[in-house]
């Protein structure tokens, strides 16, 4: 079994060999923070290196902001937009030395480029999705076993009983006043499962970090990674008679694109994916996906570090603002409690290999405060091989497929893949947490429309309390080789594969 490596999105990702490189050395943990002093320079900045985009955090408010936006000018900037509720301002340079400069203004707190290569159209990186399409003869057998009460492809669903999606739905599909937003590589509302829920008013094109209102401009353009439409299938997929049903097949859904045609999903674009979602009455957000080209962006680098302080910002204003923000765990296999070596980062660039502390270096968002962080299981209940874990990180589990050959599904389903909505009125299967946190999503959007007056705090801890607990169970060896894959620690009631257990729909709606 070849090992399975990372990829920017959260769906399973298969490897595409990378290379190793020399350590990378941070700097103290002094020099990430700006001085309060300073001005730039009054020299003419230089503007003959690469076009990077950049953000800078200031203090909140018009004031505080306004101040930093024209030192940003002077310094070889251009302002792309600001966010004054949360003192972040998005701006593109070509000065080498703008990071460096903008750092010693004052009123700046930090900032940092938020990739390293320029801002030009890149090359389309493989992001190793496993993805099958639905043939035409599992559709047709699905539609044969159907009930009257299931949508034709409910059969191949397997996801949906294992956390009592299908009988909450008797009780409750959930309420049209609620709105989960996708934030991911763009969703076709044209597709006939989702155009019937879809919420135009709340989605939007966050790709430069400014809002695109443009109508459709939320799609994933034709070629373009169809990850967000087949995670929106998942989360509220209309019960209409048509294709599947969502976990939430009431609710409204919204598509936030953050994703550039190439696949990266950098911090600009999920600041504004936030601030936007907090802006338009989003219920609860789903994260499928780490934030490029860091796979775990570290506090004491002065780049890095102002970009986590960017990402926490605006998730936690999405928070005050009523939102509840899920994201998947990841699909490298590893306990993001304990020491990682990262070879994956920076993906837009020259690969480098560290050894990080995930408290120091986190994985974003997943690992952002205040956040839902979803493992993924199979169709056999237990972590998929895939999956991270970590105890202290891991609130909550829910269905996200496994490889091929590893969890089989009961009859009449016969992957055990997730089975979803896909662009141009397709379906198909995909595997990975990216999977497993829609589904959770779809729970909280059930308990959103059962407790509609519950703060996001009271909603998560509903969620971790209606959790049915699952211990860790044996050792667990995932491909029967003898060697055993993971540690699992804790205990049936809260441990590092599961958190507090497998999402429960049923009682979503009932209690």
């Amino acid at each position: 079994m070849a090992h399975l490596a990372s990829r920017r999105t959260r769906a399973l990702a298969l490897p595409v060999g990378l290379a190793l490189v020399a350590s990378l050395g941070f700097l103290p943990a002094a020099s990430a923070t700006a001085a309060p002093t300073g001005a730039p320079a009054t020299a003419t900045p230089r503007t003959d290196g690469p076009k990077l985009s950049y953000v800078v955090n200031t203090g909140s408010g018009r004031t505080a902001v306004a101040q930093v936006e024209k030192a940003v000018e002077q310094a070889g900037g251009t302002v792309v937009i600001s966010y004054d509720q949360i003192g972040v301002i998005v701006a593109h340079s070509q000065n080498p030395a703008f990071g460096e400069t903008i750092r010693r203004v004052r009123g700046v707190q930090s900032a940092g480029a938020t990739r390293t290569n320029p801002i030009v159209p890149q090359a389309t990186k493989d992001v190793g999705a496993l993805a099958k399409p639905l043939t035409e003869a599992e559709a047709t057998a699905a539609a044969t076993s159907s009930t009257g009460e299931e949508d034709p492809l409910e059969p191949l669903q397997w996801s949906l009983p294992a956390i009592k999606a299908d009988k909450a739905h008797q009780k409750s599909l959930g309420s049209k006043k609620v709105t989960v937003a996708v934030i991911d590589t763009g969703v076709d509302d044209t597709h006939p499962d989702l155009a019937p829920n879809f919420d135009r008013a709340a989605s939007v094109n966050c790709v430069t970090g400014a809002p695109d209102t443009t109508d459709g401009s939320w799609r994933p353009a034709a070629g373009e990674n169809p990850h967000g439409t087949h995670v929106a299938g998942i989360v509220a997929a209309a019960k209409n008679g048509y294709g599947i049903t969502g976990v939430a097949p009431g609710v409204k859904v919204a598509g936030i694109k953050v994703s550039t045609p190439s696949s990266y999903f950098y911090t600009e674009a999920v600041v504004c994916g936030f601030v936007w979602a907090a802006e338009h009455g989003v219920d609860v957000t789903n994260n499928s996906y780490y934030t490029d080209p860091w796979q775990f962006a570290c506090k004491n680098d002065p780049d890095q570090g102002a970009l986590v302080e960017s990402l926490t910002r605006a998730s936690k204003y999405a928070e005050r603002k009523g939102t509840v923000n899920v994201a998947a765990a990841g699909n490298a296999r590893h306990d993001l409690s304990r020491t990682i070596e990262d070879r994956s980062s920076p993906n837009d660039g020259e690969r480098l290999t560290r050894t990080i502390d995930p408290r120091v270096c986190p994985d974003i968002p997943p690992m952002l405060p205040g956040v839902v962080t979803v493992s993924a299981t199979g169709a056999e209940g237990i972590k998929s091989s895939f999956s991270n874990y970590g105890k202290g990180v891991i609130d909550v589990a829910a269905p996200g497929g496994d490889v091929p050959g590893y969890q089989t599904p009961e009859p009449p389903a016969v992957e055990g893949l997730i089975l979803s909505t896909l662009p141009g009125g397709r379906f198909g299967y995909e595997a990975g947490t990216s999977m497993a946190s829609p589904h959770v999503a779809g729970v909280v959007a059930l308990i959103k429309s059962r407790h509609p007056h519950a703060s996001p705090a009271a909603v998560k801890v509903l969620l971790g309390l209606q959790a049915d607990a699952k211990a860790c169970g044996a050792p667990y060896d995932y491909n029967d080789d003898g060697v055993i894959d993971a540690v699992c620690e804790g205990g049936k009631s809260y441990n590092g594969f599961y958190g507090t257990g497998l999402v429960d729909a049923l009682d979503a709606v009932r209690r």
